[in-house]
Protein backbone atom coordinates (compact mmCIF):
# COMPACT_ATOMS: atom_id res chain seq x y z
CA UNK A 1 0.00 0.00 0.00
CA UNK A 2 1.37 3.38 -0.92
CA UNK A 3 2.03 6.15 1.56
CA UNK A 4 -0.54 8.94 1.78
CA UNK A 5 0.46 12.11 -0.02
CA UNK A 6 1.98 14.86 2.10
CA UNK A 7 1.33 18.53 1.37
CA UNK A 8 4.48 20.69 1.44
CA UNK A 9 4.11 24.45 1.29
CA UNK A 10 7.62 25.76 2.03
CA UNK A 11 10.77 25.53 -0.04
CA UNK A 12 12.67 25.22 3.27
CA UNK A 13 10.86 22.06 4.39
CA UNK A 14 13.70 19.65 5.33
CA UNK A 15 11.76 16.68 3.98
CA UNK A 16 12.35 17.90 0.42
CA UNK A 17 15.91 19.16 0.92
CA UNK A 18 17.48 16.54 -1.44
CA UNK A 19 15.64 18.18 -4.34
CA UNK A 20 17.69 21.33 -3.82
CA UNK A 21 20.66 19.47 -5.31
CA UNK A 22 18.91 18.61 -8.58
CA UNK A 23 21.19 20.89 -10.63
CA UNK A 24 24.38 19.68 -8.88
CA UNK A 25 25.27 16.14 -10.06
CA UNK A 26 28.36 15.91 -7.83
CA UNK A 27 26.31 16.71 -4.75
CA UNK A 28 23.74 14.08 -5.71
CA UNK A 29 26.58 11.57 -6.08
CA UNK A 30 27.81 12.47 -2.62
CA UNK A 31 24.30 11.79 -1.31
CA UNK A 32 24.23 8.46 -3.12
CA UNK A 33 21.11 9.30 -5.11
CA UNK A 34 19.96 10.33 -8.56
CA UNK A 35 16.97 12.30 -9.83
CA UNK A 36 14.26 11.05 -12.17
CA UNK A 37 12.42 13.88 -13.92
CA UNK A 38 9.20 13.96 -15.89
CA UNK A 39 5.96 12.02 -15.84
CA UNK A 40 6.93 9.40 -18.40
CA UNK A 41 10.24 8.69 -16.65
CA UNK A 42 8.73 8.51 -13.16
CA UNK A 43 5.95 6.28 -14.45
CA UNK A 44 8.58 3.97 -15.93
CA UNK A 45 10.53 4.08 -12.67
CA UNK A 46 7.47 2.97 -10.72
CA UNK A 47 6.47 0.29 -13.19
CA UNK A 48 9.90 -1.35 -13.12
CA UNK A 49 9.67 -1.82 -9.35
CA UNK A 50 13.39 -2.56 -9.07
CA UNK A 51 14.60 0.81 -7.84
CA UNK A 52 14.78 2.08 -4.27
CA UNK A 53 12.76 5.29 -4.42
CA UNK A 54 13.36 7.65 -1.51
CA UNK A 55 10.59 10.13 -2.28
CA UNK A 56 8.51 11.65 -5.07
CA UNK A 57 7.78 15.35 -5.48
CA UNK A 58 4.69 16.22 -7.53
CA UNK A 59 2.34 18.99 -8.39
CA UNK A 60 -1.29 18.01 -8.07
CA UNK A 61 -1.64 17.80 -11.85
CA UNK A 62 1.29 15.36 -12.04
CA UNK A 63 -0.11 13.34 -9.14
CA UNK A 64 -3.42 13.04 -10.97
CA UNK A 65 -1.60 11.91 -14.11
CA UNK A 66 0.30 9.20 -12.18
CA UNK A 67 -2.61 8.16 -10.00
CA UNK A 68 -2.68 4.63 -11.43
CA UNK A 69 0.98 3.85 -10.66
CA UNK A 70 1.59 5.73 -7.40
CA UNK A 71 0.16 2.79 -5.42
CA UNK A 72 3.19 0.78 -6.60
CA UNK A 73 5.48 2.58 -4.14
CA UNK A 74 5.64 3.04 -0.38
CA UNK A 75 7.95 6.06 -0.75
CA UNK A 76 6.74 9.41 0.62
CA UNK A 77 4.82 11.41 -1.97
CA UNK A 78 5.11 15.15 -1.49
CA UNK A 79 2.55 17.43 -3.16
CA UNK A 80 3.58 21.01 -3.85
CA UNK A 81 2.39 23.98 -5.85
CA UNK A 82 4.34 24.65 -9.05
CA UNK A 83 6.02 27.77 -7.66
CA UNK A 84 7.19 25.86 -4.58
CA UNK A 85 8.65 23.09 -6.75
CA UNK A 86 10.45 25.66 -8.89
CA UNK A 87 11.78 27.35 -5.76
CA UNK A 88 13.11 24.08 -4.35
CA UNK A 89 14.78 23.02 -7.61
CA UNK A 90 15.99 26.49 -8.56
CA UNK A 91 14.45 26.45 -12.02
CA UNK A 92 11.17 25.67 -13.75
CA UNK A 93 10.20 21.99 -13.55
CA UNK A 94 7.48 22.39 -16.13
CA UNK A 95 6.16 18.83 -15.91
CA UNK A 96 5.84 19.06 -12.14
CA UNK A 97 7.34 15.65 -11.48
CA UNK A 98 10.55 14.57 -9.71
CA UNK A 99 11.76 11.56 -7.76
CA UNK A 100 14.83 10.94 -5.62
CA UNK A 101 16.18 7.42 -6.11
CA UNK A 102 18.92 5.55 -4.26
CA UNK A 103 21.90 5.00 -6.56
CA UNK A 104 22.92 1.33 -6.75
CA UNK A 105 26.47 0.16 -6.23
CA UNK A 106 28.60 0.66 -9.33
CA UNK A 107 28.77 -2.48 -11.45
CA UNK A 108 32.12 -3.07 -13.09
CA UNK A 109 32.95 -5.26 -16.03
CA UNK A 110 35.98 -7.29 -15.07
CA UNK A 111 35.05 -10.14 -17.36
CA UNK A 112 31.91 -11.48 -19.01
CA UNK A 113 31.82 -15.23 -18.49
CA UNK A 114 29.94 -17.72 -20.61
CA UNK A 115 26.24 -16.96 -20.37
CA UNK A 116 23.23 -15.70 -22.26
CA UNK A 117 24.62 -12.30 -23.25
CA UNK A 118 25.06 -11.88 -26.99
CA UNK A 119 24.29 -8.20 -27.72
CA UNK A 120 26.54 -5.58 -26.15
CA UNK A 121 27.14 -1.88 -26.81
CA UNK A 122 30.45 -0.39 -25.70
CA UNK A 123 31.02 3.35 -25.27
CA UNK A 124 34.35 5.15 -25.11
CA UNK A 125 34.36 8.82 -24.14
CA UNK A 126 30.66 9.40 -24.90
CA UNK A 127 29.83 11.93 -22.22
CA UNK A 128 27.15 14.20 -23.70
CA UNK A 129 23.96 13.28 -21.77
CA UNK A 130 21.78 13.60 -24.88
CA UNK A 131 24.01 11.10 -26.68
CA UNK A 132 24.17 8.76 -23.69
CA UNK A 133 20.39 8.85 -23.36
CA UNK A 134 19.84 8.44 -27.09
CA UNK A 135 22.16 5.44 -27.23
CA UNK A 136 20.35 3.73 -24.37
CA UNK A 137 16.98 4.40 -26.00
CA UNK A 138 18.13 2.72 -29.21
CA UNK A 139 19.81 -0.05 -27.22
CA UNK A 140 16.48 -0.83 -25.60
CA UNK A 141 14.78 -0.87 -29.01
CA UNK A 142 17.18 -3.46 -30.42
CA UNK A 143 17.52 -5.75 -27.44
CA UNK A 144 20.98 -4.75 -26.23
CA UNK A 145 21.60 -6.75 -23.07
CA UNK A 146 24.46 -4.69 -21.62
CA UNK A 147 26.02 -1.28 -22.19
CA UNK A 148 29.68 -1.12 -21.22
CA UNK A 149 30.90 2.33 -20.20
CA UNK A 150 34.53 2.88 -21.10
CA UNK A 151 36.75 5.80 -20.04
CA UNK A 152 35.17 9.25 -19.78
CA UNK A 153 31.68 8.00 -20.64
CA UNK A 154 28.77 9.89 -19.14
CA UNK A 155 26.48 8.90 -16.29
CA UNK A 156 23.38 7.03 -17.50
CA UNK A 157 21.65 8.05 -14.27
CA UNK A 158 22.12 11.78 -14.82
CA UNK A 159 18.58 13.16 -15.04
CA UNK A 160 18.97 14.55 -18.57
CA UNK A 161 20.34 11.23 -19.84
CA UNK A 162 17.43 9.38 -18.21
CA UNK A 163 14.92 11.80 -19.72
CA UNK A 164 16.45 11.63 -23.21
CA UNK A 165 16.46 7.84 -23.04
CA UNK A 166 12.72 7.84 -22.25
CA UNK A 167 13.61 5.86 -19.13
CA UNK A 168 15.72 3.25 -20.95
CA UNK A 169 18.73 3.88 -18.71
CA UNK A 170 16.55 2.55 -15.88
CA UNK A 171 15.98 -0.77 -17.63
CA UNK A 172 19.01 -1.53 -19.82
CA UNK A 173 21.85 -2.93 -17.65
CA UNK A 174 25.18 -1.12 -17.74
CA UNK A 175 28.63 -1.58 -16.26
CA UNK A 176 31.81 0.46 -15.98
CA UNK A 177 35.01 -0.86 -17.54
CA UNK A 178 37.85 -0.24 -15.07
CA UNK A 179 40.43 -1.82 -17.39
CA UNK A 180 40.84 -0.18 -20.79
CA UNK A 181 41.32 -1.36 -23.44
CA UNK A 182 41.51 -4.58 -21.48
CA UNK A 183 37.71 -4.75 -21.35
CA UNK A 184 37.64 -5.08 -25.14
CA UNK A 185 40.17 -7.90 -24.97
CA UNK A 186 38.03 -9.59 -22.31
CA UNK A 187 34.98 -9.38 -24.55
CA UNK A 188 36.90 -11.02 -27.36
CA UNK A 189 38.21 -13.69 -25.02
CA UNK A 190 34.62 -14.43 -24.06
CA UNK A 191 33.68 -15.04 -27.66
CA UNK A 192 32.49 -11.61 -28.77
CA UNK A 193 33.24 -10.12 -32.14
CA UNK A 194 33.95 -6.47 -31.32
CA UNK A 195 33.05 -4.14 -34.21
CA UNK A 196 34.46 -0.61 -33.89
CA UNK A 197 32.49 2.04 -35.79
CA UNK A 198 34.50 4.65 -37.68
CA UNK A 199 34.06 6.93 -40.73
CA UNK A 200 37.51 5.80 -41.95
CA UNK A 201 37.21 4.90 -45.64
CA UNK A 202 39.58 1.95 -45.19
CA UNK A 203 37.16 0.24 -42.78
CA UNK A 204 34.82 -2.58 -43.82
CA UNK A 205 31.44 -1.32 -45.11
CA UNK A 206 28.78 -2.08 -42.51
CA UNK A 207 26.68 -4.09 -44.96
CA UNK A 208 29.58 -6.54 -45.27
CA UNK A 209 29.52 -7.23 -41.54
CA UNK A 210 27.49 -10.42 -41.07
CA UNK A 211 26.97 -10.82 -37.35
CA UNK A 212 26.76 -14.31 -35.94
CA UNK A 213 27.10 -15.35 -32.32
CA UNK A 214 28.14 -12.84 -29.68
CA UNK A 215 28.61 -9.29 -30.98
CA UNK A 216 29.71 -6.04 -29.33
CA UNK A 217 29.44 -2.68 -31.09
CA UNK A 218 32.06 -0.15 -30.05
CA UNK A 219 31.47 3.61 -30.49
CA UNK A 220 33.45 6.67 -29.50
CA UNK A 221 32.86 10.31 -28.75
CA UNK A 222 31.90 12.83 -31.37
CA UNK A 223 34.84 14.77 -32.73
CA UNK A 224 37.71 12.61 -31.55
CA UNK A 225 36.00 9.25 -32.06
CA UNK A 226 37.60 6.07 -30.78
CA UNK A 227 41.17 6.04 -29.53
CA UNK A 228 43.89 4.12 -31.33
CA UNK A 229 44.05 1.69 -28.41
CA UNK A 230 40.35 0.90 -28.79
CA UNK A 231 40.70 0.31 -32.53
CA UNK A 232 43.69 -1.95 -32.01
CA UNK A 233 41.84 -4.02 -29.41
CA UNK A 234 38.70 -4.51 -31.55
CA UNK A 235 38.12 -7.41 -33.92
CA UNK A 236 37.44 -5.19 -36.91
CA UNK A 237 36.55 -1.67 -37.97
CA UNK A 238 33.33 -0.91 -39.84
CA UNK A 239 32.00 2.21 -41.54
CA UNK A 240 28.60 3.38 -42.71
CA UNK A 241 28.86 4.32 -46.42
CA UNK A 242 27.65 7.87 -46.97
CA UNK A 243 28.00 10.85 -49.23
CA UNK A 244 31.49 12.32 -49.33
CA UNK A 245 29.89 15.69 -48.60
CA UNK A 246 29.41 14.51 -45.00
CA UNK A 247 32.42 13.40 -42.97
CA UNK A 248 30.62 11.69 -40.09
CA UNK A 249 27.32 11.12 -38.30
CA UNK A 250 26.19 11.91 -34.80
CA UNK A 251 27.27 8.99 -32.59
CA UNK A 252 23.68 8.14 -31.67
CA UNK A 253 22.64 8.12 -35.33
CA UNK A 254 25.60 5.99 -36.38
CA UNK A 255 25.16 3.51 -33.55
CA UNK A 256 21.43 3.29 -34.26
CA UNK A 257 22.08 2.37 -37.89
CA UNK A 258 24.62 -0.25 -36.80
CA UNK A 259 22.29 -1.71 -34.16
CA UNK A 260 19.52 -1.96 -36.72
CA UNK A 261 21.83 -3.73 -39.17
CA UNK A 262 23.19 -6.13 -36.57
CA UNK A 263 20.28 -6.74 -34.23
CA UNK A 264 16.94 -5.92 -35.88
CA UNK A 265 14.37 -8.70 -35.73
CA UNK A 266 13.70 -9.48 -39.37
CA UNK A 267 10.92 -11.63 -40.71
CA UNK A 268 11.78 -14.16 -43.34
Amino acid sequence: MNSPSIRVSSIDDPRVSPYRHIAAPDELLDLGVFVAEGRLVVRRLLELRQWSIESILLTQAAADNLDDVLPLTTAPIFIVDQDVMNGIAGFNIHRGCLAIVRRPATTTLDRIVAGPLSRVLVLEGVNNPDNVGGLFRTAAAFGIELVVLGPHSGDPLYRKAIRTSMGATLSVPFARAPQWPGAIADLRADGFTVVALTPDMTATPLEDVRPTGRLALLVGSEGEGLTRDAFDAATLMARIPMSQAVDSLNVTTAASIAMYHCFAERRE
